[in-house]
């Protein structure tokens, strides 16, 4: 395989083929179903993934076959198969991205716009060029820098779904259908994820869980004037408090469900460390705080661990509190709060709602009423051992295109994929990576993709499909 090559077969792709068919993409509104009921009627996942085939199939890859993959009442999915290049073994790589997009949501910087492609400063702004537009592109040039450099590669799925930030629902349906076809899985390359910099490569090597549920409290029918049922009627509100004390300290932020909190491996510790010290500041400097917040906690390494490795809370939505201008002196009759669990990525989310919903519905102050509603679970995933060439390939990995070590990132989201693929093929290594940063504004305004970032990672990418073909054969 000639670096050289490699190298200059990446950046020329980037450059003159990628950068201008990803900003296409970018125009193309195509907001995953949790977001737009409406989705198969409005044609814009069709519209993506139609719009990435027709630039996959116009590249040079012998053999390849495009298909779009739709099962009855799913979104549908991009498969494209690449025959082996040389005696690569029989094994297949599933190279893994999404193309549907978050909500665009408002404040985007002046000119720029959730579906108006900008280039500036090294930087592709718009709505789905980090997360997670570019996957594909990235899976394909590296494919195809492979094959120029004179390497070799096993079988490549490259795999575009349309449902990931729905929380990939259709998922374990298309792998049971197509598990056949993919055969024996023994390297995934997620490209779906990110790390603390924009300096080196990032591993991520274990994603939290999650566990959401709306809890209701309702006491009344209607509401009543507060100055004659106050003191009477308990409000819905303070119950909803005093039952959110059972599962948090309102002061650290602890969480006091058992059910959620894990021993966290000591390898992983040693990993957060490492991170930590490669990248000082990556955790709390690019927040966009107010006035004189401080962190969590003075500690970083602490900060990780949070983040990564325990549990968490956030209210993320609430309903029957009016606007401060309709709030009249009423006595409400329920309030309604979003609850949303990150876990640690080795915590049963099956168990931890089953704590959850105890915990929110046994001895109710003053009986009142509690309901629980769009309850999801989702375990969290955690990476097996590194096997001793891959580390190995990382490592010239780092040298050779980033000019600095690989790291690793306990990331704080979930990507379901990653655990159905892990059950699916146990024995099968793993490469989570990516090109979001700190700052890349992803699932707010200002998204954006470091293209610099994005092109080194590629052609790490295909270092480690050559080194895979090598050891497979």
């Amino acid at each position: 395989m000639d670096r050289s090559v490699v190298t200059s077969t990446v950046r020329t792709l980037w450059d003159s083929e990628i950068v201008p068919s990803l900003s296409r993409l970018v125009a193309v509104p195509a907001v995953s179903p949790a977001f737009d009921p409406a989705w198969e009627e409005h044609g814009e996942l069709a519209a993506a993934i139609d719009h990435v085939r027709a630039w996959i199939a116009s590249r040079n890859l012998p053999g390849a076959t495009l298909e779009v993959v739709q099962l009855a009442g799913r979104t549908p999915l991009l498969v494209v198969d690449v025959p082996a290049s040389g005696n690569s073994g029989d094994d297949t790589v599933l190279l893994y991205g999404h193309l549907d997009k978050q909500p665009p949501v408002g404040g985007w910087g002046e000119g720029l716009g959730p579906w108006t492609p900008v280039l500036r400063d090294g930087r592709l702004y718009g709505r789905g060029a980090a997360d997670d537009g570019y996957s594909g592109y990235a899976a394909v040039a590296a494919i195809e820098a492979v094959r120029a450099s004179g390497g070799s590669h096993a079988r490549c799925v490259v795999l575009l779904e349309t449902g990931e930030e729905s929380g990939s629902p259709d998922l374990p349906a298309y792998l049971e259908h197509l598990s056949d076809r993919l055969g024996r899985v023994s390297l995934v390359v997620c490209l779906d994820s990110g790390g603390s910099d924009y300096d080196r490569m990032w591993l991520t090597t274990s994603l939290r869980g999650l566990v959401q549920v709306t809890v209701t409290v309702r006491v009344l029918e209607g509401g009543l004037h507060s100055g004659m049922a106050s003191g009477i009627v308990p409000s819905s509100f303070r119950i909803a408090r005093t039952l959110l004390d059972r599962i948090e300290n309102s002061e650290t932020g602890e969480v006091l469900v058992p059910e959620m909190h894990v021993e966290i491996p000591a390898h992983r510790l040693a990993e957060v460390r490492e991170a930590v010290e490669a990248a000082p500041g990556a955790l709390w400097d690019p927040v966009p705080r107010v006035g004189d917040l401080r962190p969590m906690s003075p500690d970083e390494v602490e900060l990780a661990l949070n983040s990564g490795w325990r549990p968490t809370l956030s209210v993320t939505g609430a309903e029957g509190l009016p606007l401060p201008d309709d709030a009249g002196n009423v006595l409400r009759p329920y309030t309604s709060l979003v609850l949303s669990f990150r876990l640690p990525p080795t915590a049963s989310s099956a168990a931890a709602l089953e704590a959850v919903r105890t915990l929110l519905t046994t001895d109710v102050p003053y009986n009142a009423t509690v309901e629980l509603s769009r309850v999801e679970a989702a375990d969290g995933w955690n990476a097996p051992e590194l096997a001793p060439w891959l580390s190995a390939v990382l490592d010239e990995a780092g040298k050779d295109v980033f000019g600095a070590p690989w790291r690793t990132v306990s990331l704080g989201g979930s990507i379901p994929f990653m655990g159905l693929l892990h059950e699916a093929y146990p024995e099968a290594q793993f490469v989570v990576t990516g090109v979001i940063g700190p700052d890349s504004n992803c699932h707010v305004p200002d998204e954006w993709l470091h293209l610099a970032h994005a092109a080194r990672v590629t052609e790490a990418v295909a270092l480690v499909l050559d080194a895979h073909a090598a050891q497979e054969s």
